[in-house]
């Protein structure tokens, strides 16, 4: 049997998809980062574009875990920034009575599972996170709308 490997990682990586000019199509680098669990705690559910687009029209909170600088190339409309490594110095910007959709840059990006095990690492209750593991790789590849992310 042959080993089912990935990739090996490009030299210049391209951490978010880019569209080609007028084709609804895009380029997308599949060889960086680590494809993450389906299930990233007891408690935590993932979710999928229909139920976080659903989360959003409801008026829930999307958050953005990825640094700035990703952040600024395109983001989800109305999504917070809060970058993984800043979420325990914002969770008081974070209701734990309300469910919060988190996401980064897709399958493959650790930023929102460093996120969400900070936080239960904290006691903030699993029920209030919503993980939505195709990040901005499928929310984009799927042609949904992307903003530019302010700081």
């Amino acid at each position: 049997m042959t080993a089912l490997r990935r990739l090996p990682r490009n030299d210049e990586v391209l951490w978010v998809p880019r569209p080609l000019p007028a084709t609804g199509r895009f380029e997308v680098d599949a060889t960086w980062g680590r494809v993450q669990s389906l299930e990233l705690a007891p408690g935590v559910r993932t979710i999928g574009e229909l139920e976080l687009i659903a989360h959003l029209e409801a008026g829930g909170v999307a958050i953005d875990t990825r640094l700035e600088h990703h952040r600024r190339e395109a983001t989800i409309p109305g999504s917070v920034g809060m970058p993984h490594g800043q979420i325990l110095d914002r969770r008081d910007e974070i209701d734990p009575d309300a469910p919060a959709a988190y996401f980064c840059n897709g399958p493959q990006c650790a930023a929102t599972p460093d996120a969400i095990h900070r936080l239960l690492g904290i006691g903030h209750p699993a029920a209030a996170m919503l993980y939505y593991r195709g990040g901005m790789h499928d929310w984009m590849t799927l042609g949904f709308p992307v903003v530019r992310g302010q700081a």
